[in-house]
């Protein structure tokens, strides 16, 4: 069940993420801090953060919300690490790089609040329809 859980969270993720990477992300970031991106992202460096960002929303946010039955409550805990670890990023890069944007630091943590939110939403009802379904085939 946990691969399971990992896997649906990980491919709801990607799914969500790539919207907004894909479509209002590049002009926005190019416009707030085009001076310092990568001409082309580090693939691996950005693995590495799905890898461990799902590793962490599964344990601590969708394991508990499958287990305990509160979509709710599952759902604002998502909300709250979808915050937290965006602010981690956004709130160290404003503190230590001269000239990181505010506006960038505010709709990221925004946008990290809510892809987390959704993610958690998909992955938790789908966990308990597995959840049903290992039940029913015991």
């Amino acid at each position: 069940m946990k691969l399971k859980l990992y896997f649906i969270t990980f491919l709801s993720f990607l799914v969500i993420d790539s919207f907004w990477l894909g479509l209002i992300a590049p002009k926005f970031y190019r416009s707030q801090i085009g001076f310092i991106m990568a001409e082309d992202p580090n693939f691996v460096a950005a693995g590495i953060f799905y890898l461990l960002f799902i590793l962490g929303l599964v344990f601590f946010v969708i394991e508990p919300g499958v287990r305990d039955h509160s979509l709710l409550q599952a759902v604002k805990r998502g909300a709250l690490f979808g915050l937290v670890t965006y602010a981690t990023y956004d709130l160290t890069n404003l503190a230590t790089l001269a000239g990181w944007p505010i506006l960038l630091t505010v709709v990221d943590m925004l946008w990290g609040t809510t892809l987390t939110t959704l993610v958690t939403l998909v992955s938790v009802w789908a966990g308990k329809k597995l959840a049903k379904q290992d039940q029913l085939s015991d």
